[in-house]
């Protein structure tokens, strides 16, 4: 899986990735570098809004094998992204209840890559990240979602709180998994048009983003443990909004 997702190295190099137009999913910088090619590339970094990373020249070293990487290296997304208001409009000219995703800085590939494999199987219409803060699409991600990655839209966006904005003035309900509540997924109906947003792994949705959505719900937790892995938390959500739409 490590051929599918490519990696570039050197300022130049990644200079030029940006300015053709490559999707750039994440970029290594070395602390605390220096130089007036390095102060371009960061222009063109803040401009795309590209997720940054610093990191010590012994990682860099690693990824690129030794190999002359100048202080950078940048992964090459191995999936196009899709461009949220073309896919809302899309959708919803195809579907009477579409099904929606958003993701609140998932952070772990392999939970990323289940949450995707699980989306396509219960049919959702479309995955919306954050450009920073979420998991890139790496070969963990692609293997772990089985190829879902490939059939599934996936959208970034600068700001979720944007993405919820844009679902509520097209009449999609946004449903936040959430244990700040207690109202149950099961009393939400999900057979309208609709948007789940899990939270991250440690925490959970921004509290900004819980005031706006139209609906909080959870899971009954029958046991000690206090919560659930974060995919099978979605997979969870997803099945009942399956569940829902079948017996209906």
């Amino acid at each position: 899986m490590e051929n599918e997702v490519s990696k570039i190295f050197g300022i130049r190099a990644v200079i030029e990735a940006i300015n053709s137009g490559k999707t750039i999913s994440k970029i290594f910088l070395q602390k605390d570098l220096k130089g007036h090619l390095f102060s371009e590339l960061n222009v063109l970094i803040k401009k795309n809004n590209i997720a940054t990373s610093y990191v010590p020249i012994e990682k860099l070293n690693r990824l690129s094998k030794n190999s002359n990487h100048q202080g950078v290296a940048a992964q090459i997304s191995p999936v196009e992204f899709a461009d949220l208001d073309t896919l809302i409009t899309n959708t919803l000219e195809k579907k009477e209840a579409p099904l929606f995703l958003l993701l609140d800085q998932i952070s772990d590939v392999r939970n990323f890559g289940a949450i995707i494999r699980t989306a396509e199987c219960t049919g959702v219409n479309g995955i919306v990240i954050q450009k920073q803060g979420n998991a890139p699409i790496s070969a963990d991600t692609i293997k772990t979602s089985a190829g879902a990655a490939f059939k599934v839209p996936i959208c970034k966006v600068d700001h979720l709180k944007d993405a919820v904005f844009q679902f509520q003035a097209a009449d999609i309900q946004l449903v936040a998994a959430t244990e700040k509540t207690e109202n149950l997924i099961y009393n939400i109906d999900l057979t309208k048009p609709t948007a789940i947003i899990m939270g991250s792994e440690d925490r959970g949705i921004n509290p900004s983003i819980l005031k706006i959505v139209n609906h909080k719900a959870k899971l009954p937790l029958l046991g000690e443990i206090a919560s659930l892995n974060v995919s099978v938390a979605c997979g969870a959500f997803l099945y009942e909004i399956t569940r829902q739409r079948i017996v209906k």
